[in-house]
């Protein structure tokens, strides 16, 4: 039996226009490594457009966390900054930019605010198989089957086996007879 190994990858950046290439760059290598090759475009143009947003609206503080999970069916990206003030869906074109591309990019998406300031989070359903790492796991050792004993168990050494609890059998006790 196999099961996937969620994969998960972090980088806190300064978000500025200059560094959306680098950051695109990054998030399509992350996505090529996990074999996601067909995310790439959609999901690097959500990650870039929300950098931008943090470089354009946040006044303060543009450090923000990009934050890529894969859970072997969802692709789940994020970037938090420390800016207060939750974001709004103005409009409902794409071309336009801003939450509406990000709507058009995903599968869905959404919002919260934080102790020190928002995230805003998108995911995507990964529909065709993927080949996603693989980590082996050991299989459960079988219980033999209990097999009745024809003899009673008190006549017998007790059978120990490697990979079950050792049980032995106990005799009863008879009282002895009184003395008189």
């Amino acid at each position: 039996m196999t099961v996937p190994v969620a994969c998960r990858y972090a980088v806190e950046v300064q978000a500025s226009p200059e560094r959306v290439p680098q950051i695109r760059r990054i998030v399509a290598a992350h996505l090529r490594y996990w074999n996601l090759e067909a995310h790439i475009t959609p999901v690097c143009g959500a990650v870039a457009e929300l950098v931008g947003n943090v470089a354009q609206h946040v006044t303060d503080d543009k450090t923000c966390v990009i934050e890529l999970r894969f859970t072997g069916r969802h692709l789940i990206a994020s970037v938090a900054d420390k800016g207060r003030r939750l974001p709004r869906l103005l409009s409902s074109s794409p071309s336009r930019g801003g939450l509406a591309k990000v709507a058009a990019l995903s599968d869905s998406w959404g919002t919260c605010g934080t102790p020190t300031g928002k995230v805003i989070w998108f995911s995507r359903r990964v529909k065709t198989a993927q080949r996603v790492p693989l980590v082996s796991v050991a299989p459960v050792p079988q219980v033999p089957a209990f097999v009745p004993p024809t003899e009673p168990a008190w006549d017998r050494e007790p059978v120990v086996a490697v990979s079950a609890p050792v049980l032995t059998a106990v005799r009863p006790v008879t009282p002895a007879p009184a003395a008189r």
